[in-house]
């Protein structure tokens, strides 16, 4: 498979700039942006898992830090829902004027309190056109669930009693097509064997069904 990967890009937005990795497969179906958990990264393991077995299945992947380094020091940073749902729009419309990007369809895969601002974003995009969240926080974009109206699934660990049952919650306001997975014997951070792997399989068939578009050269 051909890739057209870019490290250490950089991403405007307003009067900061986000680092970021952009790898595009030849002939791309789609690209996902990944919106990290609170303390998390372009560089998280788990979200690099996810994103190489999509790039596997033909999707282009962008993993971007949300904060720059001097902001994810202070710590309420990390939980500014607001902040980095505006990072997010800026990375997404710059996905959009990407030329390797003109006939990719767009979607984001939400971790932790990321899955909140990527659903507070596909609520203002609705070009977005699939959303999958892991161990996601919707409760704290209750508000803005309503108006999502991309594909969205929620996958959530059997073990992970609390946010369970706030996805559980958030999966009654979604008015968008849904579907909550639950995967059994699964944490938080999903590091039991094989539930990563379960992980990554849910999301790229999620990603397959709502995000598919064959690029046009």
């Amino acid at each position: 498979m051909d890739l057209q990967e870019h490290n250490e890009i950089i991403i405007p937005a307003g009067k900061i700039l986000l680092r970021a990795n952009l790898t595009i497969p030849d002939r791309a179906k789609g690209i996902v942006i990944f919106s990290h958990g609170s303390g998390s990264s372009r560089l998280s393991p788990r979200n690099r898992q996810v994103a190489r077995f999509l790039q596997e299945k033909s999707f282009g992947t962008l993993l971007l830090d949300l904060l720059t380094p001097e902001e994810d020091r202070q710590y309420h940073n990390r939980f500014d829902i607001e902040l980095l749902t505006s990072r997010l729009c800026h990375a997404t419309e710059w996905v959009e004027e990407l030329r390797e990007a003109k006939n990719c369809s767009v979607g984001y895969f939400g971790a932790s309190t990321g899955a909140a601002s990527a659903l507070k974003a596909a609520s203002r995009f609705h070009e977005i056109e699939a959303v999958v969240c892991r161990g996601g926080r919707p409760d704290l974009v209750f508000t803005d669930l309503s108006k999502v109206a991309a594909p969205t699934l929620l996958i959530v660990g059997g073990l992970d009693k609390n946010v369970l049952e706030l996805n559980q919650q958030a999966y009654e306001q979604l008015t968008c097509t849904k579907k909550l997975d639950i995967i059994p014997g699964a944490s938080h951070l999903f590091e039991e064997p094989g539930k990563m792997e379960k992980v990554s399989t849910l999301a790229a068939e999620w990603f397959l069904q709502h995000l598919f578009r064959m690029a046009v050269y």
